[in-house]
């Protein structure tokens, strides 16, 4: 289910998929627009790639196809954790305003080229910007912070009492083996698939228990209720950047 997925990652998958030639542009298309009526990319001239300042989603990502881009990486930071960024300063500023991003690098993409959406009513506008490389944890180390996460929150939601002010939360977390399916597209590992599909799941426990409702009855409490997610909100985010960065996935084969 396209839909529940972040920009950032539809972007990254078919993105991708598209630049390496495993999916047509009509499938891309709809796969990445979704249920908004377009997608456009903005900024590339500026950055000397030539073109309109403004351009369709498949003619900017057809002019850095055509610079040797073979790669759209996800970017998904927060306040004090960059996760999936490399810089320099002003696209970090500008991804974490909105809490994502992609960085399109490959072969004469140098420096790499960064994306961040700015979303408009039902119509989204990718800004261009000079970005670096970025480090990235690989598959299984996100595997593993996120499994050793995802308990030691439930412990720590448990004995704040999780069942009494959040009942959804409670329900998630005893089903945790019902996810919602996803499905990439050709070449995305499906370890990375599995991959995305909990951490969204850990983002939703997370969005869940931190809203307010009236359930906290202090602010020490709501503090704690933040303290305890942090953690697992983190580990949530690396999985997400790990399973959108094609440049850590194993070879495929």
């Amino acid at each position: 289910m396209t839909s529940l997925l972040p920009d950032a990652l539809r972007l990254a998958w078919w993105g991708t998929a598209w630049l390496r030639g495993h999916v047509v542009a009509d499938h891309l298309i709809d796969e990445v627009v979704a249920h908004q009526a377009t997608h456009a990319v903005h900024g590339l001239a500026g950055l000397g790639l030539g073109g309109a300042e403004t351009e369709t989603l498949i003619g900017g990502l057809g002019r850095l196809r055509a610079e040797g881009a073979d790669t759209i990486g996800a970017a998904f930071p927060a306040e004090g954790h960059p996760a999936g960024l490399g810089g320099p300063a002003p696209f970090n500023a500008a991804a974490l305003d909105v809490g994502e991003a992609v960085v399109v690098s490959g072969p004469g993409v140098e420096p790499s080229v960064g994306l961040v959406p700015h979303e408009t009513g039902r119509a989204t506008t990718w800004v261009a910007q000079p970005a670096r490389r970025r480090p990235l944890t690989d598959l299984g180390e996100a595997d593993r912070g996120l499994r050793a996460a995802l308990p030691a929150a439930a412990d720590a939601l448990a004995a704040l009492d999780v069942a009494r002010w959040r009942p959804e939360v409670a329900d998630v977390l005893m089903n945790l083996r019902r996810r919602e399916e996803l499905a990439g597209p050709p070449g995305v590992p499906t370890r990375a698939v599995d991959l995305a599909a909990r951490a969204l799941q850990a983002q939703e426990i997370c969005d869940l228990a931190l809203e307010d409702d009236g359930g906290a009855v202090s602010l020490g409490e709501a503090q704690r209720r933040a303290d305890v997610l942090r953690p697992l909100a983190r580990a949530a985010r690396e999985a997400l950047v790990a399973a959108g960065s094609p440049e850590g996935w194993p070879p495929a084969g």
